[in-house]
């Protein structure tokens, strides 16, 4: 079956067509306006071996945050779309991930409710012309729109840039092992036999 999601979302800030395929092949198309962001999506397309297109049109002469939070929120609202009832996947995910001096752990959990744990101290506000403190705001709207449990810790670091990257390659490895299928599970991984809102 196929574990496809193409999500369009147009308000008066933003305007993004996203498609995501949980199984693909780490093939990415994306095309943001804020370079540092397409590069960070582009790891992650690649780290989680997912096939991710991304069109954003934002309102880039303001700032970038609305466009870095509206993509994380149709990331979100594809993953929730692309696993579907959850029957037959892991649910958790988790990976540790060396980048350079910098650690980062996350973890995952596709409960169905949302919950950010956030700890990572960024060492510069700017990573060449990105806002360093939307990494944050990404991932606290892509939790928020796919429901789970997400858990970044970075334990040390000193590179700003590194610590973004190895939060983002991080995130794919846990999301990637989250949602593979179990072949030892076939139904919800849930006690409560569902996983939803």
């Amino acid at each position: 079956m196929s574990r496809t999601a193409k999500i369009s979302r147009q308000t008066a800030e933003t305007q993004i067509e996203l498609e995501l395929n949980l199984d693909g092949e780490g093939k990415s198309e994306i095309a943001t306006g804020v370079g540092f962001f397409d590069h960070m999506l582009e790891l992650f397309t690649r780290h989680g071996c997912f096939d991710l297109k991304v069109k954003a049109n934002g309102d880039l002469h303001v700032d970038q945050h609305h466009t870095v939070e509206d993509v994380g929120i149709c990331l979100g609202q594809a993953i929730r779309q692309a696993i579907g009832d959850k029957k037959g996947i892991r649910r958790y995910g988790h990976f540790t991930l060396p980048m350079e001096e910098t650690l980062c752990t996350t973890a995952i959990d596709l409960s169905g409710r949302y919950f950010l744990v956030f700890n990572a101290q960024f060492h510069s506000s700017k990573i060449g012309e990105f806002d360093s403190e939307l990494v944050e705001d990404f991932w606290q709207s892509t939790a928020a729109n796919a429901l789970c449990n997400l858990h970044v810790n970075v334990f040390y670091s000193r590179n700003s840039h590194h610590v973004a990257e190895a939060i983002f390659k991080s995130a794919a490895r846990a999301l990637r092992m989250a949602v593979e299928q179990d072949p030892r599970m076939p139904g919800v991984p849930s006690t409560k036999g569902t996983l939803s809102e």
